[in-house]
């Protein structure tokens, strides 16, 4: 009975440590997901309307940065940021999320920390930004005051000439403040390539033909994803339609970023931080 008892013991000891060693494991891969550099995304997308003897304009997406301690202090955005400015981009479009309102947040930074490493982006055409739900949620006059003050391009239910590009920005659709056929009118009175900037893709559906572009984030590509499994929620009412990366559908190209950090729990699993480089020409 001895010998019998001590068996047991081993067995139970060699599986209590398999998963120790399991869940060491899996918080490696969690720890790496959530603070590694964000991963470069090329594509390259033809968009009717760009004149043809336009040079082509390489574009940078992010999205869901949410600045808040411990995943995404500043001095991590800081190095984001150069990362970025090695891509030489020529326009930044920025589809909201600038916060976080994360219910384990180490630390709550202010306006003017959160905006102070975007200023930092060298893009010839400028940087773009449409707000997000968390910036709405956060303080949106305190970061629209902090983008004026740095020069940085709000459109927020607007739209813009962007170079060659004709660019609309749509103010954030989770909580209801979008505006898309303001948008779309905006953007008649302008030339060139049509795309539309907007925090959630949510909007695609409603979104005219004759724009051949959107770009989008929220998602976070779902933010945990369990093998086999996937991810639990995409906050889309669209489901996984519109979850992540490059989709084309009915000749429109939609990308939607995985964005910078992370949203309610500091963690990322099964995704990584993106950073999409889109280079746009005529067709």
């Amino acid at each position: 009975m001895g010998r019998v008892l001590s068996a047991v013991w081993r067995y139970r000891g060699r599986v209590a440590l398999l998963v120790l060693l399991l869940g060491l494991l899996l918080l490696a891969k969690a720890w790496r997901d959530t603070m590694a550099d964000p991963v470069v995304l090329e594509t390259e997308v033809a968009l009717p309307g760009t004149a043809a003897d336009a040079a082509p304009v390489r574009a940078v997406l992010i999205s869901d940065v949410h600045v808040a301690g411990p995943d995404m202090p500043p001095e991590r955005l800081a190095r984001i940021v150069a990362q970025i400015n090695a891509l030489e981009p020529d326009v930044v479009f920025i589809a909201g999320d600038l916060v976080s309102d994360k219910r384990f947040a180490t630390h709550v930074y202010t306006p003017a920390e959160i905006i102070a490493p975007l200023a930092e982006l060298d893009a010839r055409l400028g940087v773009v930004v449409v707000p997000g739900n968390h910036d709405h949620w956060f303080d949106w006059e305190g970061l629209r005051a902090e983008l004026d003050r740095h020069g940085i391009r709000v459109l927020q239910n607007e739209a813009a000439q962007i170079g060659p590009l004709a660019v609309g920005g749509v103010d954030d659709a989770y909580t209801r403040r979008d505006d898309l056929p303001l948008v779309v009118e905006a953007m008649r009175e302008l030339e060139g390539g049509r795309l539309i900037v907007t925090h959630s893709p949510d909007i695609t559906p409603q979104v005219p033909a004759d724009v051949s572009l959107v770009l989008a984030g929220h998602t976070h590509c779902g933010q945990i994803s369990l093998p086999l499994i996937g991810a639990p929620a995409y906050m889309s009412a669209y489901g996984d339609r519109y979850a992540c990366g490059e989709i084309v559908e009915n000749g429109r190209t939609i990308i939607v970023g995985a964005g910078l950090g992370t949203s309610l729990l500091p963690v990322r699993f099964g995704t990584r931080a993106e950073i999409w480089l889109v280079t746009l020409t005529a067709p």
